[in-house]
């Protein structure tokens, strides 16, 4: 057997959030479609943008600053788990585990009080955060609800974009307190 292609250091981009983000959805890692573009979820065949559009009425035809206004005045707050990791392609499954960097979320949490739900964009963002996220926060913090969403990847074709927005509306309903 040959020695396992390495990947390229990707490093992922700041969060999409303002000091009264109340909802923080969390990826993985940016794809190559993304990084290429410098934007969160940039794949043309990503149910993303579509998904927010079906949720909370931001329409994907706005320009990336626009959206981004948009989810920040809606209160949502978008990152990913993984500050950098190596990746020979776009795929989760090949993110190299001995590279994985996550991102300060004890900072990040300190800077935007108000979170009240952490919704997961696929499996991969939730099982990062629980493994190398949740262990080091401090025990308030790790009270923080959350809720595994289906993953908008363009990979993830069990569900249909329509079924994807249906779960997804289910952040509609924030915990009590919220709003």
């Amino acid at each position: 057997m040959g020695a396992r292609r390495r990947g390229p250091v990707l490093q992922g981009f700041a969060p999409i959030a303002d000091r009264h983000a109340k909802l923080l959805i969390l990826g993985s890692m940016p794809g190559a479609a993304s990084l290429d573009a410098a934007q969160y979820y940039a794949h043309p065949r990503n149910a993303f943008w579509p998904t927010v559009e079906a949720v909370w009425n931001i329409p994907t035809r706005l320009d990336y600053t626009a959206r981004k206004r948009a989810l920040r005045k809606a209160g949502i707050a978008v990152w990913d788990v993984l500050a950098n990791c190596r990746r020979s392609s776009s795929l989760d499954a090949d993110i190299e585990h001995g590279s994985i960097v996550v991102n300060d979320f004890v900072a990040f949490f300190r800077r935007h009080p108000r979170i009240q739900l952490i919704a997961f964009n696929g499996a991969t963002a939730e099982a990062l955060y629980r493994r190398h996220v949740l262990p080091a926060l401090p025990v308030s913090l790790q009270q923080i609800p959350t809720l595994r969403m289906p993953s908008t990847s363009p990979a993830h074709a069990a569900l249909s974009l329509q079924g994807k927005a249906q779960q997804w509306k289910e952040l509609l309903r924030l915990p009590p307190g919220a709003g």
